[in-house]
């Protein structure tokens, strides 16, 4: 008799595993096909771009004078030449933009997260980084000309150029510390503190430590997306095809305006010239990415 029940309660208990329905397969079949739809119709354009890009910049790029000569003497019809004067500029005022904004935004990163977590202060100051995060790159090149030209004076310069940068990344910097510092657990903190080390110094030997992995890497892609505005470049300095060091008098020439000049001249070689700028730009970019992802490697927390 206990057999036939047990046998009883064998066939009335469900299998484990049910059939899929076929309302259900087709739903996933059609998320799945729209996700991967999705995918190409992103991807198809980025690959086209980049393939345009190498079958039209990297003759020039390639070539024996690009990396170490200008474009000066060149007649718009006239082939040759290299960026090297173009890229200097570039990296000039990357650079002044960089040891500008990366103190600043820091230290405005960590006073929004550390000391004014809740005050009034801090939620105006938050509230002004998000507006700054979507200012458009004509508006900060605009301001700049009339603070830095117009009120003080000073002439058109790679110098205002990378303040007009400086507008753009600042935000960029602050918004990533912020994000980087709240990650941090709280209990870092108070074991640094029941420890007896002040704030000032529980914040430069743990808190930041920490999340320097995260602000390096938002630092370097903040860098590589102001590098390639254009606005600011047509409004506050010259183009000069011929190479200047000196970021505070005569034109510059950087890799967006060269681009931008190339084009205008509407000649062939213009163009050869505007594809080998482009792609160089990509390539500057895309090392800055790379630079990125290595210092974020090198400065994460080693666990086991």
């Amino acid at each position: 008799m206990r057999t036939d029940t047990a046998d009883v309660e064998q066939l009335a208990t469900p299998p484990a595993f049910q059939r899929i329905s076929f309302a259900r397969k087709f739903k996933n079949n059609l998320a799945t096909t729209l996700f991967g739809a999705a995918f190409v119709i992103a991807v198809v354009p980025l690959l086209w771009v980049l393939w345009t890009l190498l079958e039209r910049g990297l003759k020039p790029v390639l070539s024996s004078t690009w990396w170490s000569h200008s474009f000066n003497g060149l007649l718009p019809n006239d082939f040759g030449g290299g960026i090297y004067h173009a890229l200097v500029g570039t990296l000039l005022e990357g650079l002044v933009c960089l040891v500008i904004s990366v103190p600043l935004g820091i230290m405005v990163g960590v006073y929004l997260v550390e000391y004014g977590r809740e005050s009034r202060f801090a939620k105006v100051a938050t509230f002004m980084v998000d507006i700054l995060s979507g200012l458009p790159s004509i508006v900060a090149g605009l301001f700049i000309y009339a603070l830095w030209i117009t009120t003080f004076g000073f002439t058109r310069s790679g110098f205002a150029v990378a303040l007009a940068l400086l507008l753009l990344m600042i935000p960029v910097v602050v918004r990533v510390t912020e994000t980087m510092l709240l990650i941090v657990p709280d209990e870092l903190r108070e074991a640094a503190y029941a420890l007896g080390l002040p704030k000032w110094k529980t914040i430069m030997k743990i808190v930041l430590p920490t999340a320097l992995s995260g602000i390096l890497t938002g630092v370097m892609l903040g860098l590589a997306r102001v590098l390639g505005e254009t606005a600011p470049l047509l409004i506050l300095v010259g183009y000069s095809s011929s190479i200047n060091f000196n970021l505070f008098q005569g034109e510059l020439a950087s890799l967006p305006l060269a681009i931008y000049m190339e084009r205008s001249t509407g000649t062939v070689a213009g163009d050869y010239r505007m594809w080998g700028a482009a792609l160089t730009l990509v390539v500057v970019i895309m090392l800055i990415n790379l630079v990125a992802s290595l210092l974020s490697k090198l400065f994460a927390i080693k666990t086991k």
